[in-house]
């Protein structure tokens, strides 16, 4: 009985070329050139031709189950996980997961392959790059750090939107820190640098985009622009006195790499905060606390350079005090200075006599305020009406709590000026002398036009 055998198009013509051999038209050499092969492989098919016919002239693997086939539960385990827990979940990310949570090592194409034989697509649509002018990473990590917010329904409507604060190191793709905030705001940067400075050391550079939390919007006047100077934020000032080099972005695709970040935090910072349930920016904050060293686990990478750019770690005592905000005020004839909407009592050494003159305050991250009057400390503030900057609350180390104090209650006036209330849009009445005045212009050229409708030719 005859066996039906199906050959590829390199076999049929394997299969013409040793029939032409076995008639003798054609030598063992001459075929082995004409196949492309050596004559020991030519000789070698021959024979197994000779013996088994055209079905000699397969590859002995076909119709075999190959030895790295994934087993039929695994796969159905895998596509049940898939559609269940994962339905938003990539390729890549989903592959992550099921190495690490569900102990199933496979290889990314191959979950490609079952959640597209059975119709779930990926939830990102990959977009074709665009060209670009690559700029070289930085050799060495701590030479520059991109840093930006970026507001997003982290919390996918179980609480409110927030703003992730974030720094990526340009080297290593390394995420030093990063700190969820309500709002896009300069203490949520000062958080960074405070944290970063404790764990890593100050960068050499900052490059961010053109935010008036950078760069100051006012423009400089005539001295400063003789002088050279530029007007500076907040932040800026606070970056000039750390010698922290601030580069500014001109488009978003400039500082490419912490969009991307943010990009990938958008789709897998929010599953793990999902899994957490965070519904408030404290568990948010915990929860990404314990994901930045799985996630610099899998992204980083080596820098060109060894060795590492970063200055000195700070203590705490020093981050405290050299990270926060500074303020110049006057100081009234009763020695207290207003800050906020709050009047604050000063208590200094009686040799100071300080009416009229210009003191430097320096509003900690932890609440309390220092002052400052030609380069000399005078006394550390603690109001509780002030707090910390922007409602964050951050503790001071208690190593740092003893130290130059004053009294609170005689630093505190008993009566404190309320905030000053924001004025309401004012809307004319209907029947206002503005109102009428308009009005009667309105009809004046109502009837005007009247008439020329009305004129003939």
């Amino acid at each position: 009985m005859m066996k039906k055998v199906t050959l590829s198009a390199k076999e049929q013509k394997r299969l013409l070329v040793f029939n032409e051999v076995l008639a003798g038209r054609m030598t063992g050499k001459e075929a082995a050139e004409m196949l492309g092969i050596s004559l020991r492989h030519t000789r070698r098919l021959l024979a197994r031709y000779r013996l088994h016919g055209a079905a000699g002239l397969m590859h002995g693997n076909r119709g075999r189950e190959p030895a790295n086939k994934l087993d039929e539960k695994v796969e159905a385990e895998i596509l049940q996980l898939a559609q269940r827990g994962y339905v938003d979940y990539n390729d890549s990310h989903f592959t992550e997961e099921l190495a690490e949570r569900h102990q199933i090592k496979v290889s990314r194409p191959t979950v490609r392959r079952i959640r597209r034989e059975h119709g779930l697509p990926s939830p990102r649509k990959r977009r074709a790059p665009k060209h670009r002018r690559r700029r070289q990473r930085y050799p060495q990590t701590g030479m520059l750090l991109q840093v930006d917010g970026s507001k997003h329904d982290w919390l996918e409507g179980r609480g409110p939107w927030l703003t992730l604060h974030a720094a990526i190191d340009d080297a290593t793709n390394e995420v030093p820190w990063a700190v969820f905030r309500e709002e896009e705001d300069a203490t949520g940067y000062l958080l960074l640098l405070h944290h970063i400075s404790l764990s890593h050391g100050l960068p050499l550079a900052l490059y961010a985009d053109r935010h008036t939390i950078f760069q100051s919007p006012k423009i400089a006047t005539l001295a400063e622009q003789l002088e050279g100077l530029e007007p500076r934020s907040h932040l800026g000032r606070l970056l000039e006195r750390l010698d922290i080099n601030l580069i500014s972005a001109r488009s978003p695709q400039a500082k490419g790499r912490v969009e991307r970040l943010f990009q990938t935090l958008q789709d897998r910072l929010v599953k793990e905060l999902r899994r957490a349930g965070a519904r408030t920016v404290a568990e948010a904050n915990a929860c990404l606390k314990k994901y930045l060293p799985r996630f610099n686990r899998r992204f980083m990478k080596p820098p060109t350079e060894a060795g590492s750019a970063y200055r000195p770690v700070f203590g705490r005592a020093e981050a405290n005090d050299r990270i926060g905000f500074t303020y110049w005020r006057t100081v009234t004839n009763d020695h207290t200075i207003s800050l906020f909407g709050h009047t604050l009592l000063l208590s200094v050494p009686k040799r100071f006599n300080l009416a009229g003159q210009r003191v430097e305050l320096r509003h900690r991250l932890d609440g309390r305020l220092a002052v400052f009057f030609r380069g000399e400390k005078l006394t550390m503030l603690q109001p509780a009406q002030l707090g910390p900057p922007k409602l964050e609350q951050f503790e001071p180390h208690p190593s740092e709590l003893a130290g130059p104090t004053v009294d609170n209650a005689k630093s505190q006036p008993s009566a404190l000026p309320a905030a000053p209330k924001k004025r309401k849009h004012y809307k004319p009445a209907a029947d206002h002398p503005w109102r009428k005045a308009q009005r009667a212009e309105f009809e004046r050229k109502q009837r005007r036009l009247q008439r020329e409708q009305k004129e003939p030719g």
